[in-house]
């Protein structure tokens, strides 16, 4: 009982001291709930039932996710109670010199975890609890949902999962406490105050050396990941720059630990300054010895600038792609078989018992051509060679696909896309999936023409127009080609198309509609020619995927940025629980108190930023590649997103290091 009372006693004094340990795990907690809550908290929500799946998918896959988060809060709480135990070094050699065993002081250990998870645990659900109702209207919100329904839910199983996840997790905590106290020896205890991390002068010239060098690494890394993406022969190799990013990044701390410390000594007037060289080697000491959680905090960063900007940016372009990729309510495609009867969709489904006229509106049927001879590499011409090199992936014999005018024009006119005028003997081609656009271009601009029967047909603009054939929820059109109507296409037909709208005046009517032609095609039909996509389900599919991508990329976000943040924060407090009799000599010396604050303020606020520096650095390249990789979706939503990160990233890991700089503060203050 008595150490029982003990414990209680050492939490409410660690309170003050170190309330970002609680913090963390209080929001840890609550974020960890949150996301898992999802499922219970969507069940009252009124979607169609492809909603339902696509929701049931979304909450799986969170709950994998969950599985990899805990690992990562894990790894934070023993890492902050090493500080925690740290701290309190001394107040355990009391213990030992008064004669309690070194059981007795872990079980003190002991009974202070176990309060520490009740009370976060309890607190963290109790927040989590009313964050998640936010969240039920942030899904009702992007899944368009109707919330009639919805009522204030409390996730049982979000919270047992709560309690599992986080008791394994203090378990590990008690075993390594127990075990840290068990190695300590009393006059280190007694001690660790007065014992400070030693400031190892590195060789300069090896540390300019390895500083090259590391920056050689991430060069290469960067030129591997925007300038040569495209000269990676498979998904495998993007490990190769991932690795090279991590030993760059490694090797620029070690280095970095050596080098900021003789470079302001050599600029005397500088280091000399006020407290500057007082500041700078306490921030050399931390970065020395701290040299690989920097790099994971670095990386922690890096991935979470890049994780939120891509997963927020995806979100954007899904609903902007559904008005301009998905105009019409339906379009069929059939491939036609030369060898056999050619139909046309519209005779196909009417052969159903499908009443097109009654079902459609404002439908337009027209066929599309391919020639043998005329295919991807030669429309490109002499811009093939290039487009080879950049591009080695892409299937360079595909046939082209070819379009009337006068087609491509009723098409556009139902799209609402520019329609055009062409001579005899010229060409346009639509596109809208960048890197076919930028190769189309140099070929365009070469003026490369193409050969239809006895005809020679130039190229009518110098760029490709802007457009698309099929409805998507991406930009994946690489390109089709306008041709004259008088062009001899007799024999060449490739696809029939149908495009309509449905004859319906509100979107039940639609979902009706679509409903039964979903039944046609899948109990009907035994012709793998034909395929249909129509506008809901692309919609339902963009939200979905934007959905996902956009909680996991909150939730791996919001959790490496408050462990790298944490872990910051806590070896910053640790350090200034340390340090106070050094500020204590500067007050005797007569050191103003403004000025020691000043220069506490500019040691936390360096020693937050060279990872954040370094991160931001490596985001630049890395959203580049993420741009690579998301350009089906479209890029001009990015630069927003990489707002909005930042935004985030300042309200969190800011707020982390305000807080940290005013416990320092009053850590280091003078005990009257």
């Amino acid at each position: 009982m008595m150490l029982f009372k003990l414990s209680l006693k050492n939490i409410q004094k660690s309170i003050k001291d170190y309330a970002i340990y609680f913090f963390t795990l209080i929001l840890g907690v609550a974020v960890f709930y949150v996301f898992n809550a999802i499922e219970s908290q969507t069940v009252l929500l009124n979607v169609t039932s492809n909603t339902k799946n696509i929701i049931k998918l979304m909450t799986n896959i969170l709950s994998g996710v969950s599985v990899f988060v805990s690992f990562v809060l894990g790894f934070l709480i023993i890492y902050a109670s090493r500080f925690l135990v740290k701290r309190r070094n001394k107040e355990f050699g009391v213990y030992l010199t008064l004669g309690m065993g070194k059981r007795k002081v872990s079980m003190i250990l002991f009974f202070e975890t176990i309060l520490i998870g009740i009370i976060s645990l309890a607190v963290g659900l109790l927040l989590g609890t009313v964050l998640s109702q936010f969240m039920s209207l942030l899904v009702a919100n992007m899944f368009e949902a109707d919330m009639t329904n919805y009522a204030f839910t409390f996730s049982k199983s979000a919270m047992f999962k709560t309690f599992l996840y986080f008791g394994i997790m203090y378990v590990l905590v008690m075993i390594f406490n127990t075990r840290l106290v068990s190695k300590c020896k009393l006059i280190d205890l007694l001690h660790s105050g007065k014992k400070s991390e030693k400031v190892r002068m590195k060789n300069p010239v090896l540390c300019t050396l390895v500083f090259a060098v590391s920056c050689g690494i991430l060069g290469y890394a960067y030129w591997q990941v925007t300038g040569g993406v495209y000269r990676l022969s498979s998904e495998k190799d993007i490990f190769i720059p991932i690795i090279l990013g991590v030993i760059g990044t490694f090797l620029v701390f070690w280095s970095l630990s050596g080098l900021m410390l003789r470079i302001i000594m050599s600029i005397k007037g500088l280091y000399y300054k006020k407290l500057n060289s007082f500041t700078l080697r306490q921030i050399s000491s931390k970065i020395n010895t701290m040299v690989f959680s920097m790099t994971v905090i670095c990386l922690m960063l890096f991935f979470t600038i890049c994780i939120l900007s891509s997963a927020l940016s995806i979100k954007n372009f899904m609903n902007d792609n559904l008005r301009e990729l998905a105009p019409a309510d339906i379009q069929f495609e059939y491939a036609i078989d030369p060898e056999q009867e050619n139909h046309t969709v519209e005779e196909l489904l009417k052969r159903k018992s499908l009443n097109v006229d009654e079902v459609f509106k404002e439908k337009i049927s027209f066929d599309t051509y391919m020639f043998d001879d005329i295919t991807f590499q030669t429309t490109l011409g002499s811009a093939y060679d290039e487009a080879q090199n950049n591009y080695s992936f892409l299937e360079y014999t595909a046939r082209e696909e070819f379009m009337k005018l006068s087609d491509y024009n009723r098409l556009a006119e139902l799209y609402g896309m520019p329609e055009y005028v062409l001579e005899e003997d010229e060409y346009i081609v639509i596109a809208d999936f960048d890197s076919s656009v930028e190769m189309r271009n140099s070929a365009l601009k070469n003026g490369e023409t193409i050969r239809i029967g006895d005809v020679e047909y130039r190229p009518k603009f110098k760029k490709c127009k802007k457009g698309i054939l099929q409805l998507s929820g991406n930009h994946v059109n690489a390109g089709y080609f306008v041709i004259p109507d008088n062009a001899k296409t007799d024999g060449h037909n490739a696809r029939n198309y149908l495009v309509a709208n449905y004859n319906a005046g509100n979107e039940e009517e639609k979902i009706k509609i679509e409903a039964g032609i979903s039944e046609l095609m899948e109990n009907t039909w035994n012709n793998d020619r034909i395929s249909y996509n129509t506008m809901l389900d692309i919609k339902e599919s963009s939200i979905g995927l934007g959905a996902m991508v956009t909680f996991i990329g909150l939730y791996l976000g919001i959790i490496f940025l408050i462990s790298g943040a944490a872990i910051l924060a806590l070896k910053e407090l640790s350090e200034s629980t340390d340090n106070r009799e050094r500020y204590c000599v500067l007050r005797k010396i007569g050191t103003d108190e403004k000025v020691i604050n000043r220069a506490l303020f500019k040691q936390i606020g360096i020693f937050f930023m060279v990872p954040l520096i370094l991160a931001g650095i490596h985001s630049v390249f890395g959203i580049k590649f993420c741009n690579s990789i998301l350009e089906t979706f479209g890029k001009d939503e990015m630069l927003k997103s990489v707002g909005m990160t930042s935004v985030f990233l300042i309200a969190i890991y800011g707020g982390y290091f305000l807080i940290t700089y005013f416990c320092s503060k009053e850590i280091i203050k003078e005990r009257k």
